[in-house]
């Protein structure tokens, strides 16, 4: 088989690794997708972008949401580009807590929206994860490389791969790989930084009937998404588990917790499926430069990939260009977790 060249290689095809490849595209930059094709957790995720509600299980964290609120600040422009329909329905959280909801993201610079047991978010908002994922793979200047990955090292020219279609030669790597195991010939300090990620087994549920009024209902125990033709039911996080079978228990208190969001009966059979998130220690993404030449992560966003997409994709690709990093790419820096603090 031929040897595919590139200037850059991106293995992975989720929303990290695509929204890398459609930022280097827009730079005129020459990029390759592998991907070994089927369901990843970006495609079975909910797609919700929601800086607000996602700050909740941060700990009150002021930085956090800061961080959270400028990557969603992205997605506007980013949708436009790329011809993504962003759903502005606003989020509501539902509970006894509401105001003390509220009071916490008022105090973190979030503007919401309080309704008795309710708490509207206007900014967190929603894609479709198939049609985005869809949307930024059409712009890529190549179709993406339905193949897997075996092994990758480094060569005097940048690097090497073996896939299961032809191999391929890059001047620089990126690694949007989720919580998968580090390839084989990664130098060791390379490996065990990704083979530090824990994965996350959840699952999701679809409903595939119109039940309800469109947009994001959440509250303390899971959420439910209403669209035009179905709901989406979630989700769990099983921390260290690869294991995507459905718990039917989870999936019982599940339907309730969206039937009790709602108001309304589920009557409708629910379909389960399920994915493998990766995160680290700290809950954010590795993105940027893996601290060997040519080699850079795009990995590990734990819950909040479509949120961090297009936020990874610039600090990855000013990685790439030499550029000077980005004001929250010291959050995202791989290498953060070996670095002395201060």
């Amino acid at each position: 088989m031929a040897e595919l060249s590139s200037d850059i290689v991106i293995v992975g095809a989720g929303v990290l690794g695509l929204c890398v490849a459609v930022e280097l595209a827009g730079r005129g930059r020459d990029v390759c997708v592998i991907d070994p094709g089927g369901a990843n957790a970006s495609s079975v995720a909910a797609g919700m972008i929601a800086p607000a509600f996602e700050s909740l299980s941060a700990e009150g964290d002021p930085d956090r949401a800061a961080l959270f609120r400028d990557a969603a600040a992205l997605w506007p422009d980013t949708a436009r580009r790329l011809g993504i329909a962003l759903d502005t329905t606003p989020a509501i959280w539902r509970g006894a807590e509401a105001p003390a909801v509220a009071a916490r993201l008022r105090a973190l610079g979030f503007d919401v929206h309080q309704h008795a047991d309710r708490v509207e978010a206007p900014g967190d908002v929603r894609v479709d994860p198939a049609l985005a994922l869809a949307a930024m793979a059409a712009r890529l200047p190549r179709p993406v490389l339905s193949a897997r990955a075996l092994d990758g090292r480094a060569t005097d020219q940048g690097w090497a791969l073996t896939t299961t279609a032809s191999p391929v030669a890059a001047r620089h790597l990126v690694l949007a790989t989720g919580a998968a195991a580090a390839l084989p010939g990664l130098p060791p300090d390379v490996a065990a930084l990704i083979d530090a990620i824990e994965p996350i087994a959840g699952q999701i549920g679809r409903a595939l009937h119109p039940l309800g009024p469109q947009g994001v209902r959440r509250g303390p125990d899971g959420y439910v998404v209403t669209t035009r033709d179905h709901w989406l039911i979630g989700a769990t996080m099983v921390a260290g588990s690869r294991d995507l079978t459905p718990d039917p228990d989870q999936s019982r208190r599940l339907e309730a917790v969206a039937e009790r969001l709602l108001d309304q009966t589920l009557d409708s059979p629910v379909s389960w499926t399920g994915g493998i998130r990766g995160s680290t220690a700290d809950g954010l993404p590795l993105a940027g430069p893996a601290g060997v030449p040519g080699l850079h992560f795009a990995l590990a966003p734990r819950r909040n990939g479509w949120l961090l997409g297009p936020l990874v994709g610039r600090i990855v690709a000013d990685g790439i260009e030499g550029r000077p990093p980005a004001a929250r790419a010291a959050a995202l820096d791989p290498l953060r977790f070996s670095r002395p603090a201060g």
